[in-house]
């Protein structure tokens, strides 16, 4: 009789985080947050630093994959209308002073701003860049999800464009 109230209790105790495991993993997808539309102010839109395009780093993960256009002003980076990544948790907007970021190692040891979390997976958002940062010394914007730390999606900057 305890033996099977043993394995009652077990079983409900893996049932349970095996459950909640799915559910922090699945939340994203069946509850995402709503598209944004968050458009420059004149003030912001001058001084274009640099542009870019988020690429699909690994073609064989279905999962992580990141679409659409980024621009870099002097104090703002803008996530373009046609932004789009996959779905997932704890995603954040990264400057990289490195270009060609194709794998999450490539991150390793590599300082980083962190422009904070991304508001949504898809449409137009923008985010504030730190004052007194060398814009000339980034050269990638990275979307990367700092929960499981994965690389989602790379944009490599063209300076001046």
């Amino acid at each position: 009789m305890w033996r099977n109230l043993a394995l009652l209790f077990i079983g409900g105790a893996v049932g349970t985080a095996f459950g909640v495991a799915v559910g922090f993993f699945a939340y994203p997808y069946v509850f995402p947050p709503p598209e944004v539309n968050e458009q420059l102010t004149a003030e912001e839109k001058t001084n274009l630093v640099a542009k870019g395009t988020f690429v699909h780093a690994n073609p064989s993960d279905p999962v992580h994959y990141g679409k659409g256009g980024v621009d870099v002003y002097a104090g703002t980076v803008h996530l373009a209308a046609d932004f789009e990544v996959g779905p997932g948790p704890k995603f954040h907007v990264y400057l990289v002073p490195k270009p060609n970021i194709r794998q999450s190692s490539d991150l390793a040891g590599v300082m980083h701003v962190d422009l904070g979390r991304l508001k949504s997976f898809k449409g137009s958002q923008k985010y504030a860049i730190p004052a007194g940062l060398e814009l000339k010394n980034y050269e990638s914007v990275v979307i990367w999800c700092e929960q499981f730390s994965v690389l989602i999606s790379p944009a490599d900057l063209k300076v001046g464009s």
